[in-house]
């Protein structure tokens, strides 16, 4: 079937694909100039803050109004410091501090350094309530376990990124949190009961103004015991437009991930979204060459033919998408950005870290402050999908930077066998010992390493960059609440004696 020109534009209009390298290819460029919406940025396409800005300018060049989105939240996601670590800690950090004037703030600053470099939609925060501990996706990336708790820093997360002229994105609707599968390998089924408590961080939101919504590929049997959130017209226009009352823009979490795709490829969920109320397509976090998005850019199209998206539904999308591009080009220049001075403690971004920690002193001896250069064994999981492997993590440089001398040994699973703890327990004789983990409730062989650690060196620091689910573990516990490069530093700082938690 030949599909028509006009069509194509509009199928374009409500896209936006990923791709590889730090310029930008032949056809993004050709794309942009023919009117597709823009493009989503991932860390593959980030080097530096001066490289970002040319990139979103060579954008530009071909689409003024072109929309450059990235999924920046700070802390575990991030883009803009993958390769370095991030410098604010993430949403479970701020929740605990529980001080909306700080979140606000942080949210501001990172607002103003994605404007700066050229980014106008920003796929932050995540209203879900990670009600469940074992959740396998959400868990730091949550401002807490308790609905209200979330709501109140979704709100402000909201206020300070868009103050800074870029558009915010609660998600991932209608609430990710009190599941047990990462969506990016199947379809989590969200319990019956707690919808409310679930919504209302996105209810919040919604009155705070925020400009898009992300949809979860969640199934939710309460509404739609068929189709996941992001294909479900129950969910995306019954619920989110009609009953929530928002009328900004719905995009989908990445439309590759299984969740959705797994059943009618990337260009069949794309079409179904867009029926069902999803106006902007996301594409390209694992698939970002220019064969995806022409699949799906002309499954939309042909859905409009075939009668399985009305036109008029497909050109309502575009309108809405398009409004979102004049909202964050004219807030862009309208919008002030006073030069704040740093405070005198340090960045709100390690302000933030330093209150977040949380210390428990469980040995009468003086075991805190560390003054010799320590032994640090970090117990490193697999991570999910949304988290960039390759970005920094830990105590041991941070805390090597402070004592010179620090050794620092990392452990995958595999390499946690007990030969190796008794190395390291070996190794660590006439030093302090100081143990990091991430989650250690979520993975057994954590666990055991632990557990075989502080039976040779019960006088070892504890270091929790997960959720925290316990703190009985090491002569003093430390919880950062976060493994941004940040928390790393903060909970090094009380290592050494530098600082004073509560």
């Amino acid at each position: 079937m030949r599909l028509s020109g006009d069509l194509l534009r509009l199928a374009d209009a409500v896209l936006l694909p990923g791709f590889a390298g730090r310029t930008p290819p032949d056809w993004i460029r050709r794309r942009l100039g023919q009117g597709l919406a823009g493009v989503v940025l991932f860390s593959r396409n980030i080097a530096a803050p001066d490289q970002v800005a040319r990139l979103t300018t060579a954008l530009r060049a071909e689409n003024p109004a072109a929309l450059v989105a990235t999924d920046e939240e700070s802390g575990e996601v991030t883009r803009l410091e993958a390769a370095t670590g991030s410098s604010r800690p993430g949403a479970y950090a701020l929740g605990v501090v529980d001080d909306v004037t700080l979140t606000e703030e942080l949210a501001r600053d990172l607002g103003r350094e994605l404007a700066a470099a050229g980014i106008t939609l920003d796929f932050a925060p995540s209203a879900d309530v990670n009600s469940n501990p074992d959740n396998p996706v959400i868990g730091l990336r949550a401002f807490g376990a308790a609905p209200d708790l979330v709501a109140r820093h979704a709100r402000a997360f909201v206020r300070g990124m868009q103050s800074a002229g870029v558009a915010a994105c609660v998600k991932h609707f209608p609430g990710h949190g009190d599941t047990s599968v990462d969506s990016h390998h199947g379809v989590p089924v969200v319990a019956l009961d707690g919808m409310e408590a679930a919504l209302r961080p996105f209810r919040e939101a919604i009155a705070e103004g925020v400009r898009t919504v992300m949809t979860g590929h969640l199934l939710v049997p309460t509404y739609d015991p068929g189709l996941p959130a992001t294909l479900s017209p129950k969910l995306l226009t019954g619920l989110l437009r009609e009953e929530l009352g928002f009328d900004g823009v719905i995009v989908t979490d990445a439309i590759e991930m299984a969740g959705v795709s797994a059943a009618y490829g990337a260009g069949g969920a794309a079409a179904r979204a867009v029926a069902a109320g999803a106006d902007a397509v996301c594409v390209g976090g694992e698939r970002s060459d220019e064969a995806t998005a022409v699949e799906v850019r002309d499954a939309i199209a042909a859905a409009v033919t075939e009668g399985v998206l009305p036109e008029e539904r497909l050109a309502d999308a575009a309108r809405r998408v398009r409004e979102l591009a004049v909202w964050t080009t004219s807030s862009g220049s309208t919008i002030t950005r006073p030069d704040h001075p740093a405070p005198a403690d340090g960045p709100v971004g390690l302000v933030a870290a330093r209150r977040a920690v949380r210390v428990t002193r469980r040995s009468a001896d003086p075991v805190l402050p560390v003054t010799t250069a320590p032994h640090v064994v970090e117990l490193a999981p697999e991570m999910n999908l949304a988290i960039d492997k390759g970005t920094p993590w830990g105590v041991g440089a941070p805390l090597a930077a402070l004592l010179p001398g620090t050794a620092v040994t990392r452990l995958a699973a595999a390499e946690a066998t007990g030969p190796a703890i008794e190395r390291l327990v070996r190794a660590s004789v006439g030093r302090p010992l100081v143990v990091v983990v991430r989650d250690v409730h979520r993975h057994a062989w954590q666990q055991e390493a632990v557990r075989h650690l502080l039976s040779a060196r019960p006088d070892a620091v504890v270091v929790e960059m997960g959720l925290p689910a316990r703190s009985d573990l090491g002569a003093v516990h430390i919880a950062t609440y976060g493994s941004a490069e940040v928390c790393g530093r903060a909970a090094a700082e009380v290592i050494i004696g530098r600082a004073v938690t509560g």
